[in-house]
């Protein structure tokens, strides 16, 4: 998720100073310089040509539409309930009706601008993030360096008529948040980076992360519950979250948070416990987004190199950096395995590094889909964590216009990939191979990719 605010630029150069690791040394991991890595240039590829590997297709695409289509009407996440997909966008969100994979139809849209607009659903709740000040908590509200920014909350019991009803100032807003559900309420840990001293919503300090409390009868009387004192070390200028995966069924959580990753023990979701605080100076910049596979016995972390706005895919960037790492949870502690980039190089105009992806349901393999921006979307077998490969993949050529594109998120749920792609739309692409069928057998009811459930 693209570093868009002026505290984020001097926390992503600051963390590139981070000296501070907890816990022994560890091993350094084999991998193949870039000039070793597989490579097929894109040099030859038409703007917009979509490119896939003999196992994937291209099923289908919505393009953005009015009121979402503006020039930053950017998509961002995902989310999934029953027949339907919600994919939130700076403009504001949509709701699709998905029960036709192959032809996905928009059900609303609603107009509420902020970023970044991350989404997840709950019941009839969806969430969105917003992470920048606002001049109020309301949709009608102005982009200025305002005085609220955190989360907002609406109704949609109505899939066609969604309802706005309330929302939660934050400290530093709300880059991205996870849900934890409980019997009675909702939790919701928030991920957002600063301080930023000058700024009157994100002023220091600064806690690891804060957990708002949503009653599903009273969504409206939400409140910031607590800001836990996490025994962390020293991560330079600032602290926060850029994301938090929780796996509720398994008691833990894995938290990127800019310089470091860590792991929690969150048996106790309102006050969660540090297990390990794990750094990588020599190859992560911006510790992004972190996946359980499905036993979690690895954690798969990911970074962010240059924002999200660089060509980090090229043949002069190694194949460690602005990649994935996959962790082994070894004796309740995190061990460092192997590093894992797509081997398709792109060209120097195309923004591409390891962003949003989510497991495939298939029993003993660690098979994940992957968006890269303009690198496309990438199915990755992590099964073995020292021979990390790629499987099959979907791209398209390079963007006609200079600026961000290329695909945000790109989650698997019952049987399609489904693609937030930044300019172009709602993609939705199927994978036949024996490696990935089985996970065909699996159906979910919903999918909220930062609240992991086992299948």
């Amino acid at each position: 998720m693209i570093f868009a605010k002026v505290r984020w630029a001097a926390l992503g150069a600051a963390f590139l100073l981070v000296t501070a690791c907890a816990g022994s040394p560890e091993p350094e991991a084999e991998a193949p310089p870039a000039s070793q890595r597989p490579q097929s240039s894109q040099s030859e590829a038409s703007p917009g040509e979509v490119m896939t590997s003999e196992n994937v297709t291209h099923v289908a695409n919505v393009p953005r539409t009015a009121p979402l289509n503006g020039p930053m009407d950017w998509n961002t996440d995902l989310a999934f309930q029953g027949d339907y997909l919600y994919m939130g966008n700076f403009g504001g969100f949509s709701i699709f009706d998905i029960s036709d994979p192959t032809a996905p139809k928009i059900v609303s849209q609603v107009t509420c601008p902020a970023q970044q607009n991350d989404v997840s659903v709950h019941e009839n709740l969806v969430i969105l993030s917003i992470d920048a000040p606002r001049s109020g908590e309301g949709c009608d509200s102005t982009e200025d360096r305002g005085a609220w920014e955190g989360l907002r909350i609406f109704d949609v019991s109505d899939k066609k008529n969604p309802k706005y009803v309330g929302a939660v100032a934050t400290e530093c807003g709300s880059h991205t948040h996870t849900m934890v559900p409980t019997d009675d309420k909702l939790l919701v840990y928030v991920s957002s980076p600063g301080p930023e001293p000058s700024s009157e919503t994100c002023p220091p300090p600064h806690q690891l992360l804060q957990i708002v409390e949503i009653p599903m009868d009273d969504p409206a009387s939400a409140k910031v519950l607590a800001t836990p004192e996490l025994p962390i070390e020293n991560q330079g200028e600032g602290t926060g979250c850029h994301d938090i995966t929780a796996y509720p069924e398994k008691n833990l959580a894995a938290a990127a948070c800019f310089g470091d990753g860590f792991l929690l023990d969150i048996t106790d979701p309102v006050s969660p416990k540090l297990i390990q605080q794990v750094t990588d100076q020599e190859n992560f910049q911006i510790w992004h987004s972190a996946t359980f596979n499905n036993d979690a016995t690895k954690v798969l972390f990911t970074d962010e190199l240059g924002g999200g706005s660089s060509p980090t895919c090229t043949s002069e960037i190694p194949a460690t950096k602005g990649a994935n790492a996959v962790y082994d949870i070894v004796g309740g502690k995190l061990e460092k395995r192997g590093y894992f980039k797509i081997p398709r190089e792109q060209q120097e105009t195309e923004n591409c590094v390891a962003h949003n992806g989510s497991l495939l349901p298939i029993p003993d393999k660690d098979i994940m889909v992957q968006a890269w921006y303009q690198g496309g979307v990438s199915f990755l077998d992590f099964t073995d964590s020292n021979a990390i490969k790629e499987i099959g993949f979907f791209e398209r050529g390079p963007y006609p216009e200079e600026g961000i594109a290329g695909s945000w998120s790109a989650y698997y749920y019952n049987g399609y990939v489904y693609s937030a792609d930044i300019q172009m739309g709602l993609d939705v692409l199927k994978i036949d191979d024996p490696l990935t069928d089985p996970a065909k057998d699996v159906k979910m009811d919903d999918f909220n990719v930062q609240t992991q459930k086992s299948y």
